[in-house]
């Protein structure tokens, strides 16, 4: 059974750091960019890190923009989401996808072939 499995989440005060992981079963996922998505309560689903195959390229919205580290370790598999400065705006469920779409690292939902079932993230005091 070919899946994703997000772990990492949980409540952080302001300003604090999380790291997040992405791994992956059942299929090899250096065929893969992969994306790590966002989604609050009443909001769109937004693309905050993205990451190519090769791992040569990333992408970050301006709301994360030298906050967040997107890194992979194909040798296990696993996709990794820093996360420092946290503000509560950051607060959401985190899910990251594996994107067929070359040595690309554009965050763009429709490409995911294979989704994680989330993981909460919450900023708060």
């Amino acid at each position: 059974q070919s899946q994703l499995v997000e772990s990492g989440g949980g409540l952080v005060q302001p300003g604090g750091s999380l790291r997040l992981s992405c791994a992956a079963s059942g299929f090899t996922l250096d065929e893969y960019a992969v994306g790590w998505f966002r989604q609050a309560p009443g909001k769109e689903r937004e693309g905050v890190s993205c990451i190519s195959r090769s791992g040569s390229r990333t992408n970050y919205p301006d709301s994360v923009k030298g906050r967040f580290t997107i890194s992979r370790d194909n040798a296990k598999n696993t996709v990794y989401l820093q996360m420092n400065s946290l503000k509560p705006e950051d607060t959401a469920i985190y899910s990251c996808a594996a994107m067929a779409m070359g040595d690309q690292a554009m965050c763009i939902p429709s490409f995911g072939r294979y989704w994680g079932q989330g993981t909460q993230v919450t900023v708060s005091s």
